[in-house]
């Protein structure tokens, strides 16, 4: 079988993908209920009709004062104060605060007018004559949130291109957004191969195995934010593999043909690629284990990806390179952020140089920090994943990790 003469290293075929991956799919933007928007890409800017909060709030039960009412005070020389009412949860204050003056606040209620600064009801006491003693002194603004402190009418909050998370949706609502305008979501085409493939569901005979990556795709899909849709499994035929990619070409935003894309006499995903339209296949070979085979192509406006057939390898590249792909389509303008996980390897883990390898790890919690054991497997062994809390990855330049290397772990979520 013949080999792969050029690697491209996975950062160098991911930015030379992106670059010909158009952005974004504006021509399908819809305006829908902002609780149902949670990671959608917003698609206007939001500027605030109002101060957020309205009104100045205690952040604290207590005693709405003036501040320098209490300057001096102590445990040992309170400050005394005449209460002068109780302001109600949910109404305006119907009082004011006067020199020597109280008022009993809740938490998140309104301060009436004359107050600047609440005191927390653990630093008072009650006596009789209706006062009472204060035994801090607090300076202006203390447990006072201030009208328009967090927003000022006006004031333009979200910028287009934004991923919304549930704490933007928060903030839509408590402005009094409800319907907002979002960018659609990825629609990505999954297409099946081969001969010895049958539906999950099938028992499988001789020589045959069950359909993985559909189904772990789909799943990667909807994490993602996009929308999975499936295309059946094709045997290694390469004019029906043809037909059903153009059928997914003309439905679908990006698609992903997983297995086929290796150099034996079967493998027909390059040859694919290279007929369903131009510029056709741009990388074809990664220096990257697992996931030496994978290609990397776009046909007129969509880009096309083609995974290995081994659980693990599909899983690993499509970690890496269809994100940012779904990112760029959906116009999300915000950096991604790779939380990692600071860990002590376990054992010795070899590598060749030359590649990136990508190597699934346990994670275990010690005293001393996080430990990460290694999971070794073959490529074709989706339990290998299972197994794994994340992946750990090992540099071009180096020849492996030995034990006890400070790593960091990229969570499998």
């Amino acid at each position: 079988m013949p080999e792969f003469l050029k690697l491209a290293t996975p950062s160098a075929a991911l930015g030379r993908w992106l670059e010909t991956i158009p952005s974004p799919l504006a021509s399908r933007i819809e305006r829908i209920p902002t609780p149902l928007a949670l990671g959608r890409v917003l698609a206007e800017a939001i500027t605030a009709q109002e101060a957020l909060p309205p009104f100045s709030r205690s952040t604290v039960d207590g005693y709405a004062l003036r501040a320098e009412d209490t300057f001096g005070a102590s445990a040992s020389a309170p400050s005394y104060l005449q209460l002068a009412g109780e302001v109600p949860m949910g109404a305006a204050p119907v009082l004011a605060i006067g020199p020597g003056q109280a008022a009993v606040v809740h938490t998140g209620g309104a301060i009436p007018a004359g107050a600047n600064a609440v005191v927390m009801l653990e630093d008072t006491q009650q006596v009789p004559g209706g006062e009472i003693e204060v035994f801090v002194a607090l300076g202006i603004g203390r447990n006072v949130i201030t009208a328009g402190e967090d927003v000022q009418p006006g004031e333009r909050v979200l910028e287009p291109g934004l991923r919304l998370r549930p704490q933007e949706i928060g903030g839509l609502m408590a402005l009094g957004v409800t319907e907002i305008l979002v960018r659609p979501r990825v629609r990505l085409g999954i297409i099946s191969t081969g001969d010895e493939v049958v539906p999950a569901e099938a028992s499988p005979g001789p020589g045959q195995v069950r359909d993985v990556n559909t189904h772990t795709l789909s799943a990667l899909a909807l994490r993602w934010g996009a929308e999975p849709r499936a295309h059946g499994i094709i045997p290694d035929d390469l004019e029906a593999l043809l037909r059903t990619a153009r059928q997914a070409l003309a439905q679908d935003d990006l698609v992903a043909i997983t297995a086929g894309s290796s150099a034996s006499t079967r493998d027909n995903t390059a040859e694919v690629v290279s007929r369903l339209g131009d510029p056709g296949v741009l990388v074809h070979g990664l220096a990257i284990r697992p996931g030496k085979p994978t290609i990397l192509g776009v046909a007129g406006r969509t880009p096309i990806i083609g995974l290995p057939g081994n659980p693990v390898s599909a899983l690993v590249i499509a970690g890496l390179m269809i994100p940012p792909a779904v990112r760029k389509l959906s116009g999300e303008m915000r950096p991604a952020v790779t939380a990692t996980v600071r860990a002590t390897l376990a054992a010795d883990v070899p590598s060749e140089a030359g590649r990136e390898d990508y190597i699934p790890v346990r994670l275990e919690a010690t005293p001393a920090g996080w430990i990460a054991d290694p999971v070794f497997g073959k490529s074709n062994l989706i339990f290998t994943l299972v197994r794994a809390d994340g992946l750990i990855r090992i540099p071009a330049e180096a020849t492996g990790l030995t034990r006890g290397s400070p790593i960091d772990v990229i969570p499998m979520e």
